[in-house]
């Protein structure tokens, strides 16, 4: 088939997608709705994608652009003929691909879309509504997305759930000394969260956690990835708390290199208030790395109580900050964890087994 893929900027995630689609013996014509100015994804294009010049892909996404960015969406579809769209997320990419009248039609949720955007006001609730009257499948990455497109009227007879899943060879278990020993955190107790630094993600919730716990425990340590509109508020709280000295910013760390970080440390955080099935997350669980995350419906698909790591109340700072001082004392549970986190990324995040409910999930949307 010729399968057009529309996202809204360019990340790993699409890296992935792409790839799949090229693996599974599909052409792969790529659209690009936005470049927000970040570098989210350091691998070109893969081998063999086309890449679509058109009015989008070159600056941030202006609502404004709506009208000629959907006029030009159906000079691209004349172009390329495509025996399908896949687009995502809903509410921008989606959006676009819907108002052009093009069937067959396949929305990718991205987690945040139909749990969080599509909440935002009645605009985006018309907006989502809208988008999904209009697709013949749907994808959602975990049951509670799924859920929510399913309360907003979609019929999920048209649906596939599809978590995204990693590559289990490159996220694997292991120790990884060298980064412990160039921080000099060898006898630490290490804490990584690499999620964006925005209000959705919680990572505030994480430092003041983090300030908390320190002042009980004096070996503990957090690896601080990535960076995003809240730095100054995040490093602020670390300041003012006086642990500034015991946090390690790593920046943006390339997907080549990420299974050492997460193999360098003793748990995963994330405090994440909206979530599909977190990638992160699962390369957490894949590298057999014990996660505390908050207690949000997404994140129960994937961790029980005291199995793959800990659970807590989301937005609660006092209950993540228990969490932290409970790893202190948890030495051997925290080794039967990493077996169980393991184990649980082998049965549901294997992208090898996965990216074939994507492939069959076109095949579903072209033949509805």
């Amino acid at each position: 088939m010729r399968i057009l893929y529309f996202s809204r900027d360019y990340c790993p995630h699409d890296h992935r997608m792409l790839s799949a689609i090229l693996a599974g013996g599909h052409e792969a014509w790529y659209l690009r709705l936005e470049d927000a100015g970040r570098r989210l994804e350091s691998r070109p294009l893969p081998e063999g994608t086309r890449a679509i010049d058109w009015r989008g892909g070159k600056r941030r996404f202006n609502w404004l652009d709506l009208p000629l960015l959907t006029r030009d969406m159906q000079r691209v579809l004349k172009q390329v003929q495509p025996d399908l769209v896949h687009a995502g997320p809903l509410q921008s990419a989606g959006w676009i691909a819907a108002l052009s009248g093009f069937h067959p039609l396949l929305g990718m949720s991205w987690g945040f879309d139909l749990m969080q955007d599509a909440r935002r006001s009645a605009v985006m609730r018309r907006i989502t509504r809208t988008v999904l009257s209009r697709l013949d499948w749907l994808f959602g990455d975990c049951q509670a997305v799924l859920d929510n497109a399913a309360a907003m009227g979609y019929d999920l007879r048209r649906s596939t759930r599809f978590p995204w899943g990693v590559d289990l060879t490159h996220f694997s278990s292991g120790n990884s000394t060298v980064l412990r020993e160039d921080l000099g955190w060898q006898d630490a107790s290490v804490c990584f969260c690499n999620r964006s630094w925005e209000p959705k993600y919680g990572v505030d919730v994480v430092v003041r956690a983090f300030v908390q716990a320190a002042q009980s425990l004096p070996n503990l340590r957090l690896i601080l990835a990535g960076s995003g509109s809240q730095r100054t508020t995040i490093e602020q709280i670390l300041r003012e708390g006086g642990v500034l000295e015991r946090v390690h910013f790593a920046g943006q760390i390339p997907n080549t290199e990420l299974p050492e970080w997460y193999r360098a440390a003793d748990v995963y955080i994330s405090a994440s208030h909206t979530d599909g099935s977190s990638v992160s997350l699962m390369e957490a669980l894949a590298c057999g790395l014990p996660v505390v995350v908050s207690d949000i419906p997404s994140n129960l698909e994937w961790v029980a109580e005291g199995e793959q790591g800990w659970l807590f109340k989301d937005g609660s700072v006092d209950e993540l900050a228990a969490c932290l001082l409970r790893m202190q004392t948890s030495k051997v549970d925290l080794a039967v964890m990493r077996i169980k986190a393991r184990r649980k990324a082998e049965e549901m995040a294997n992208w090898e087994k996965n990216r074939q409910l994507m492939l069959e999930g076109y095949r579903k949307a072209v033949n509805w």
